[in-house]
């Protein structure tokens, strides 16, 4: 087993140990497992979110073995290097890796758990939401600051911004961690990093329309270019579940 647990919580350790090892039995689950499982654990009144993922397939397990790092890794290091551009995302804790004769087994990333109000999801699906314009405009605006600090979120989709309220307004915080990049992006990059969100036209007109402001470009430029990505990114998402259903027709 390799672990590193973050300064703040190195008092935890025997408490963290245990969520880890006895983590099918115990804990409450969070959301739907699929490829991976969520569960939440109480450590002295504070809320713990623990990520399993799932066990690689037998080459990967040698990638991640040898020469990539895992994505409990990946997910912990990038949130401490978001912390560091005041960037938010729930606090990291710690991540837990697990091999055996150098075959990558599981692996866990701890963080803190956040209550949020909403997601980007749910503006997609009720465009009668409150503040829906203000809203989207605010997470416009922070996706441009991520842009300018150099941040190239490659799952920037729907289910992983989460959204607090406060009292001036709307705090976004990035979750599941594990793909970025850190880099100078030019224009097309930034505007493609739109194209997982939503297909719905009138709220990407709205993220162009804010996004030129922000960048200094017409709107319909912005637009010409983040709607492309969209159908380019639909097209080839459509494309891939079709031949999946055909490879795995057994499967309901």
């Amino acid at each position: 087993m390799k672990k590193i647990i973050a300064p703040l919580f190195q008092k935890n350790k025997t408490e963290l140990d245990n969520f880890v090892s006895e983590f099918n039995l115990s804990g409450k689950q969070f959301g739907e497992a699929s490829r991976n499982t969520i569960k939440l654990f109480d450590l002295n009144g504070t809320k713990v979110n623990i990520k399993a993922f799932k066990t690689p397939m037998i080459i990967n397990r040698l990638i991640y073995g040898f020469i990539r790092k895992s994505k409990a890794r990946r997910s912990f290091e990038y949130a401490n290097r978001l912390s560091t551009l005041d960037i938010k995302s729930p606090t990291p804790i710690a991540f837990y890796e697990f091999s055996n004769f150098g075959f990558f087994g599981k692996s866990y990333y701890v963080s803190s758990h956040l209550n949020c109000d909403l997601t980007f999801r749910e503006l997609t699906k009720d465009l009668n939401y409150p503040d829906h314009e203000i809203i989207i405009r605010a997470f416009t605006r922070f996706t441009y600051n991520l842009h300018q600090k150099g941040v190239n979120f490659l799952d920037h989709s729907p289910g992983n911004t989460l959204i607090v309220k406060n009292d001036g307004g709307y705090d976004f915080y990035l979750v599941d961690l594990n793909r970025m990049k850190f880099m100078d992006l030019c224009v097309e990059v930034r505007i493609a990093n739109f194209a997982k969100l939503t297909t719905n036209k009138y709220i990407v007109k709205l993220m162009s329309d804010e996004y030129s402001k922000c960048i200094g470009k017409s709107s319909d430029y912005i637009f010409k270019i983040m709607w492309k990505h969209t159908c380019e990114f639909q097209y080839k998402y459509q494309r891939k579940k079709r031949i999946k259903k055909m490879l795995f027709f057994w499967k309901k």
